[in-house]
Order: C-alpha cells, then structure tokens, then sequence
C-alpha cells in the first residue's frame, strides 16, 4: 500500500444544479457528481489483482486477492474518514463468491472519499459467475453431456462469454421482436405430452392487452397433461396472459437447436447442443449464480457515504424475475427491490465510467432512503430487467393504495402536503449513460425506472431496444424531475399502449370519491412537485412519443422533437406543453378534466389532435402552427386554436433530423423558437461512437397531405335491444383499456327501460362478447344473436372502467 499528499490525480468537485419551480415555491438543489479530495491530506492506496494473495501487504508489487480482503483491511485501518481511499483493482475477472457489501463502516467524508477504481479502462471485471471445468462426452443428436457438481442450480449459461439458451420452444429466432420466438401452444396439452416432468421449467407470456409480461415456475403436469404452474405476480394488472405471444423453456425434451442447453439438477448432468465449430475441450463455461454484485447499505441514521465505483464492469448476474413481486402504487408495476449494484440508505455515492451487461435482473437499484446518488458515463446493455431504478418505501406515502381499481374518500384521506417521512431516493443523477438491449427477460422493465421518488435528474442518455418504456414515472409521488437532453426510441418493442417515456399520476386525487371537480385541481398537488421533460428527441413505434397516462400532473414539456407517435396526455392537472414538434403527427388528448389547467401552445402539429372521452374543452389551447388548415380549425367549435395558425413550417434539413425552422418561416412568426437538435443523447466520446441513433421519418410539406388519424370521421351506429353502439377505433382503445386484438363495440346511447339499461349495462361500456363469441362489430354482433330466442339466458363480457366483467340476463 501507498500514502501520497500529492492528489492532482483525484477526481475533482464538481456541483450540477437546476431550478424547478412549482406553483407555489421554487426548489434549488444540487448534487454530487464526483467530489474531490484536497490537497493537504495524505491518501491510502491499496491494490487488488486476480493474480493476488490476500496474505500480500496489498501494494502495487504486492497486491491482495480479493476486493473483500481490501474492504476489511481498510476497515481495520485509522484512514476512513481521515485520509482519501483509493482501492485499486488490477485487469482481470474477480468471481465473487457473495456480493461485496459496503456500509457505513466503509464510508468516507467529502474531504477523504472512498473510492474502488478499476483500471486499464473496463478490463475489470466483477462477475456473478462461477466458472466450471467440465469433462464433455457425447449424448446424441449432436447433444453432448458433462456431470456437474452435486446442489449446483443453473440459471443462466455462458460459454466462451456468450449467453446461451435454456431448451426453449419455440426455438430462439433472432428475426422474431416478441421474445425471440412465440407459439400459442406453447404449454398446450398436446406439447405436454411430450414432457416426461416438465417440473422446474417456467412459462414467459406478455399480458393480454400487452401492459407488461408475465412468468410462471411449471410445478408438474396432470393426467390429462394439462401443465400446472405457479406465479404470474410480475404484473400489477392481473387479466392473464396474452392468447399467443407466449413461450416455455427448461423443458428437456425440447432441447433441439444449437446453443440450447439443459440442466438435471437431481442427477446433476448438464446438456449442451454446442453451437458449430464450438471446442468443448477449450471452451470456458461459466453460469450465473449470485443475483448482485455490490451492495452499498447504511441507514438514514447511520448512511454509508461518499463511496464511489469507477471503472468497473458488472457482469453475469443470475436472473431474479421469479422475485418481482412488489406492487408499486396502482401501477401495472410489480418490481424486485434488488440489482447488480444496490443502494439503500446511502449519501454522495457514485458509479461513474463503468459498464453492466450480461444482467439477469436490474443493473442499479436505489432503495429508499438515498440521497445524491449519482451513475454517470456508463454504459449498461443486455439486461434482464431494468437499467436504472429509483424506488422509494410506500411508508412515505400518504394514502398508498396498490391496486389500479382500488379508490378512497375525500373525508378519508391525509390533505398534509409532501412525504411522510425521507424514506426515499432524492436529488439524485444519471448522466451521459447508453443504456440499451434491456428487459431481454422481464418485460415490465424500462431504461430509467422512477417511484416514489423525488427530484430524479436523468440527462445525455441514449436509451433504446427495450420491451416498454424508456423512461418510466411509475406515479407523481414526489415529483420535481428533470428529462433533459435525452435520445429515446425504438422502445415498447414487445408490448403496447404506451410510450416512450411513460408516466402515471395515480395519486391520492386520482378517482377520489366524493370530491367536488372544482377540489381536484389543488388536491393534485399534495403529493408531486412540477416536472420538466425538455430538450430531447423520442420515437415510439408502438405507441406514443411521450404517452402521459393516468393520472400524470405538474408537467412542463418544451422543446421536445418527437418523431413518430406523438404526445398524450390523459387525466390529470396542470401540464404546461409548449415549444414542441411532432413529426406526422399530433396532441392526444384522453379523457381531460374539468378545470384541469392545462396549456398548449406554440407547438408545431402536424395533424388534427386526436382526442378520446372528452367531455370538456375549456383548457387553454391555442396559438399553436399547424401544416394544414383543416387540422387547425377541427376543433375551433370547441374554442380551441382560434388563434392558431397554419402553414409550410420550412424546415431546415429534416431529412437528415435538423427540425429548426428557416429564418422567415411563418412558424416563427407564430412565436415558435428552434431549439438544439445536435445535442440529444449521450456525450461521452467512447459511448458516442457507439451509440445508435433513432430512424428519421420521411417528411414533406404538403398543404393537403393526409393526417395520421386512422379515426372514422363517419361511424355506424349499430342498434341493439333499443341501444346505440359504435365498433371501437383508434384512439378509443386506449382510452377503455381495451386490447385492439380483442376490440369491442362502445355503448353510446342506452334507451330508457331497454333490456341493456335494464341489465345495468352504462353509457360507455364496452361490449367485447356475447355467450362467449366475440363481438368487434356489426357483423359479429349479427353472427352472435341471430339465432338467439325469446328466454334465452344472455352472458355478457364487457369492460368497464378498464376491468372486465360480466353480468347475465334473459333475452326478451
């Protein structure tokens, strides 16, 4: 080990701060990105290297062999807190036998930080694998066997660093987006025969209206072959699994395709159809086994601190998604309180210039209480769930509730403002991070996950190819962030009906019983702080650009290029839309509240908005610069836009992503400005070289060019039993919470005494079946009651305020 007073090569202080307002205060804060140390103390270096020995004196000729012996040796040590700590590790993979734990004993002070420093520049590798010598001999088939050690469990298999296949079916296809390869029969009686014990093997099915997945543990098989299994609890809306994006793995007899494997685990044999070319003799084989790596805990009372992770890469993580259970407040959410690197009761922490992939479950998680936590320069890929989560407990929420459909009082609930208690993550920072190929297992996951949180920073990242949301607030609870700069795209690849920054707001307000409307407005901000989406470029292929749901208030979004799917904003308060392009595309306004607050003006629209369940209009929409007329004045009736205008907006260079407008374009005259468009995503020198860009739409000015709005502008009314409906389309299918796969038929009129009314059906239930046939418009309706008589009992399927029901009643 060394003591040196020189410290020119310690990272230096630096500060990021920003201002966000509210109605009714403005909040500083800044937080840690990298703190210094200075120069009149001495500093205590030791080294680690695989090539190590823990009896070694820990110096750079002597280094010690794991970064657990250096942890306890520089708690032994008088230096914590006194002097700078730099733990050293030397190029190589460090298998860690459990995670490397580091509380408050392990902190250090602003003046003396603690640091792990990986070095030769991400060549040090902390893994979760333990690497196996196997002795391979021939099976059939090309399958070749080896025993194993007796109790090992196989999660995740590595050979020659490439992850393999469990036995699958279907067969992995890297061609197909939805898992890889799907089949409807995945676990059908007729599959199942084939299995001897199917036991141990697990179902992955996205949800039925593709809100998320779902994973089941097979338990074993009965007489009939019909597969029995447990689990489903990873999402927080329970309406069963998707009818054919579906599939199995674990299954030995379906071990069938190169880079398969399979694992007995009670007679302790591994099978491996290797992959052409593959030397098992040579070949390095290593599976994943513990589910972190690092973990960093203190308390409020007594925080682990100033402990910062540098040059580091995370890999080869066993996957946890049979542990996401936890519901996050009325989300669609359940999350596993866990990652590769875990945070809980931590201050000015850090994990800078690092790298996770190969992660079976989260990559970073902070837990609780964490303040001014900071991942910046990192690049996380090829992860099993989420990138980044910030968490907080449900204990420091007035009136949680859990569940989509649960709802209380306004004489019941705490009107005090604000948190409880600080039980949760605030002013903390991601920074100029690539994070991409994310929720390969889970599909509940997003780039950037935020709850119950306060004060989040996410800016200059690049996120992309993930299954959901690039950036997710899983709810308003507490607010004030800050989305700047960012480059999101190619998100919601294997799901549906959301966005690539997603966000809900169903807090204490949301579906309050009892409430006057005029009272909701102010009850909206007991539990969230404004916050601010500016500065950055989105495109959802699948859903909306920024697709603000639920509940969503206190949002200011300005100089945002959105590029394919366009902005919503359903129910809620207060949001402030201004300075905005959407490329071929418009506002969707859904469900909007009386007195909500809302203003929308110089954005420039390239279609007529796109509304769902409106039944009131008096927000503040105008002054907005349209590309054509009709779109403007669709909805002047209503008094919106009356002082819009419309014209060629004359961008500069759209074809190659430069949206500013040329100098005399009449959407400046409009009062729109141009906002950078160079500085989205990350800025990093070595992540940028590597960083994806999103695909450009195809744009060119038309007066009359046609707008994206796949909405009948004239609909049938379909008659029934003296009631009115209309088949689902659109925009609608979101608004009810109904899969289009699926659709339905919209009750838009009930006549007085009709057996529907009398059924106690309602104005805006949407009828999905009939005795079991399904029913999307006039044709199957007819198909489903022609032949039905007087007194025949009638089955009803039918979703009301987004959950299914159903109800019975004799045809008269």
């Amino acid at each position: 080990m060394t003591r040196s007073s020189h410290s020119s090569q310690q990272p230096q202080q630096k500060l990021f701060a920003r201002t966000l307002s509210s109605a009714s205060k403005t909040t500083l804060f800044s937080a840690l990105l990298v703190v210094a140390t200075t120069s009149s103390l001495s500093a205590l270096e030791l080294h680690v290297s695989p090539a190590g020995d823990d009896a070694a004196a820990g110096t750079k000729d002597a280094p010690f062999l794991t970064p657990a012996h250096a942890r306890d040796h520089v708690r032994k040590s008088s230096a914590l807190g006194k002097e700078p700590v730099t733990v050293h590790l030397a190029a190589g993979t460090y298998y860690l036998p459990e995670a490397l734990r580091l509380g408050a004993e392990d902190s250090g002070t602003k003046e003396a930080q603690v640091i792990w420093q990986g070095e030769s520049d991400g060549k040090v590798i902390l893994s979760g694998a333990r690497p196996l010598k196997l002795s391979w001999k021939e099976y059939k088939d090309g399958i070749y066997q080896a025993e194993t050690p007796a109790g090992l469990s196989i999660d995740q298999l590595f050979v020659n660093a490439q992850l393999e296949h469990m036995a699958r079916y279907p067969n992995y296809d890297p061609k197909i987006t939805v898992y890889n390869g799907y089949a409807a029969d995945a676990f059908s009686p007729e599959r199942a025969a084939n299995w001897k014990n199917p036991a141990g093997g697990y179902i992955h099915a996205i949800h039925s209206a593709h809100w998320g997945g779902y994973h089941y543990r097979i338990t074993g098989k009965n007489n009939k072959n019909e597969v029995q299994y447990e689990g489903g609890w990873q999402n927080n809306r329970q309406m069963g699994m998707h009818k054919s994006h579906r599939f199995v793995e674990n299954i030995f007899e379906e071990l069938d395709a190169p880079r398969e494997w399979f694992h007995d685990s009670q007679a302790n044999i591994l099978y491996y159809f290797p992959a052409e070319g593959t030397d098992l003799d040579k070949a390095v084989v290593e599976t994943a086994v513990l589910p972190h790596l690092v973990e960093v805990v203190g308390s409020q009372e007594s925080p682990a601190k100033h402990i910062h992770l540098k040059g580091l890469s995370f890999r080869q993580t066993a996957r946890t998604f049979m542990e996401t259970k936890e519901p996050l407040l009325r989300s669609d959410w359940t999350i596993y309180r866990g990652g590769a690197v875990f945070f809980k009761g931590a201050e000015d922490c850090s994990i800078a210039d690092s790298e996770f992939t190969q992660i079976g479950g989260n990559a970073v998680f902070a837990s609780n209480y964490n303040r001014r936590l900071s991942v910046t320069g990192t690049h996380i890929h090829k992860v099993g769930a989420s990138g980044i989560c910030f968490v907080g407990s449900p204990d420091a929420v007035r009136n949680p509730l859990f569940e989509y459909e649960q709802q209380q009082s306004l004489k019941d609930i705490d009107l005090t403002p604000g948190p409880k208690s600080d039980d949760y993550p605030a002013d903390c920072l991601v920074d100029d991070c690539l994070i991409h190929e994310l929720s390969t297992v889970e599909k509940q996951a997003t780039g950037v996950q935020v709850s119950m949180a306060s004060r989040i920073t996410i800016r200059h990242c690049s996120i992309y190819d993930i299954g959901r949301a690039g950036i997710n607030f899983s709810e308003g609870t507490f607010g004030g962030h800050l989305i700047d700069f960012c480059d999101v795209f190619d998100t919601v690849r294997e799901t549906g009906d959301h966005g690539s920054f997603n966000s809900w707001g169903r807090d204490r307000f949301w579906h309050l019983k009892d409430c006057p409307s005029e009272k909701l407005p102010e009850i909206s901000k007991l539990d969230t702080e404004k916050s601010i989406i500016r500065n950055s470029r989105w495109r959802c292929d699948h859903g909306w650009d920024v697709d603000l749901d639920d509940g969503s208030s206190h949002y200011e979004i300005y100089n945002n290029l959105m590029l394919k799917g366009g902005l919503k904003l359903r129910e809620g308060f207060y949001r402030h839309v201004y300075n905005n392009i959407t490329v071929n595309n418009t506002l969707h306004p859904h469900v909007w509240y009386k007195y909500c607050g809302d203003r929308v003006h110089h954005n420039i629209w390239m279609g007529k908005y796109r509304p769902a369940r409106i039944k009131t209009w008096d927000s503040e929409v105008n002054h907005n610069f349209f590309t054509k007329e009709a779109d403007q004045t669709a909805y002047s009736d209503k008094g919106w836009d009356t002082d819009s205008s419309y014209g060629d907006p004359q961008f500069i260079d759209p074809a190659n992503g430069d949206y500013r407008v040329k100098e005399g374009s009449p959407a400046l005259k409009a009062g729109f400005k141009n906002f950078p468009m160079d500085s989205f995503g990350v800025k990093k020198p070595a992540l940028k070289a590597i960083a994806r860009t999103p695909k450009l739409p195809h744009y060119q000015y038309s007066a009359t060019h046609p707008v994206a709005d796949k909405q009948s502008t004239r609909r049938v009314k379909i008659q029934w039993l003296g009631s009115s409906m209309v088949s689902l389309e659109g925009e609608e299918f979101s608004a009810f919470g109904v899969n289009k796969e699926d659709g339905g038929l919209l009750i838009k009129r009930l006549g007085k005494g009709s057996p529907l009314q009398l059924a106690t059906l309602q104005v805006e239930d949407v009828i999905q079946t009939i005795n079991g046939a399904s029913i999307k418009n006039q044709a199957s309706l007819k198909r489903a009651t022609a032949k039905l008589k007087q007194g025949q009992e009638l089955s009803i399927g039918y979703v009301r305020s987004q959950k299914s029901q159903k109800l019975s009643f004799k045809h008269p």
